[in-house]
């Protein structure tokens, strides 16, 4: 409970908690190299994909303690993503944040994404509820724009707190594996006008159900004393869902998110990833994403972007 209060009260630092996030992986990944095993390496030969079970170590056959560096959501990299429409003039309806110039931006971009977890507390709560320290990084680089010396366009960073509990009941004919709850804060680490940033308490569920995986996150958002993007909920949405179905070595994956809205305001986001198996351990990720705020900066900016990438952790 001291931890989760310390961290609490530190929510309103952002750079206090993104250091101890970034701490405490980097930590953890520095005992991981000694003290993981080579029956369960973070990026291992994978013959068939995971549960949530495995990824969240659900069950007592699945734990493997704290402090070890395990996945959290996909990690990849793209050296190819197009975009049919990309955010030249960011603005936001805080009229403080919105950039006053456009910006020569081309179509093509290299992306990609890191995304680890750490347990931090092992069987709290009646045993059944384990505390975790995620982090997800997400950058786009303008690698082929030679007018602008090939600049990162944007880099988005997500520390956050996850309390999640071992479940086994079924709902609406699916097996609820887990139920937890979240502190989330997600940045771009940019100085006005182009800064944003928001925080968040997200509740949490997974469900299995043979091959396939449904992953439930309604949130609330957290005020702040100066709304860099006032309208973020509006536009990326108030809560997500992913859904997974798995198949041999491929893995199809449905991420929605909406803004539970109607009219004007319905508004959200669609991505859809096919991760399968090209040569060895070596996977392609084909992404096509359509909607708002692919990125923070361009959280009231609809596009559409496709990308192929190299998948190197997957959902599951």
């Amino acid at each position: 409970m001291l931890i989760i209060t310390y961290l609490l009260h530190c929510m309103a630092d952002k750079r206090l908690l993104s250091f101890l996030v970034a701490f405490l992986v980097v930590y953890s990944f520095t005992i991981n190299l000694y003290a993981q095993t080579d029956a369960d390496p973070l990026f291992a030969k994978k013959q068939a994909f995971r549960s949530l079970s495995d990824r969240w170590e659900l069950d007592s056959t699945t734990q493997k303690g704290t402090f070890l560096v395990t996945a959290y959501k996909p990690l990849y990299v793209t050296a190819g993503r197009w975009s049919n429409d990309p955010n030249e003039h960011p603005i936001s309806e805080n009229p403080d944040y919105t950039y006053p110039f456009f910006i020569d931006l081309g179509k093509y971009e290299a992306r990609f994404q890191l995304s680890l977890k750490v347990k931090v507390v092992q069987g709290i709560f009646g045993r059944h509820g384990d505390l975790w320290v995620g982090y997800t990084q997400k950058s786009h680089w303008q690698i082929y724009n030679t007018k602008f010396s090939r600049p990162f366009r944007e880099t988005n960073y997500e520390p956050e707190l996850i309390l999640n509990f071992a479940t086994k009941f079924s709902f609406l004919g699916m097996k609820t594996r887990m139920l937890g709850i979240a502190f989330n804060h997600q940045s771009n680490g940019r100085a006005i006008p182009l800064s944003r940033s928001w925080n968040r308490v997200i509740l949490q569920a997974g469900f299995e159900r043979g091959k396939w995986v449904v992953l439930l996150r309604p949130w609330l958002r957290l005020p702040d004393a100066e709304d860099e993007n006032p309208a973020i909920t509006d536009n990326i949405g108030r809560a997500d869902a992913t859904v997974i179905y798995r198949t041999g070595r491929q893995l199809f994956s449905i991420l929605g998110s909406h803004s539970l809205r109607s009219g004007k305001k319905n508004r959200g986001q669609f991505q859809f990833d096919w991760t399968f198996p090209v040569t060895g351990n070596l996977r392609g990720d084909l992404q096509i994403l359509h909607g708002y705020g692919e990125t923070l900066i361009d959280y009231n900016h609809k596009q559409t972007t496709i990308g192929l990438a190299v998948s190197l952790v997957d959902w599951l």
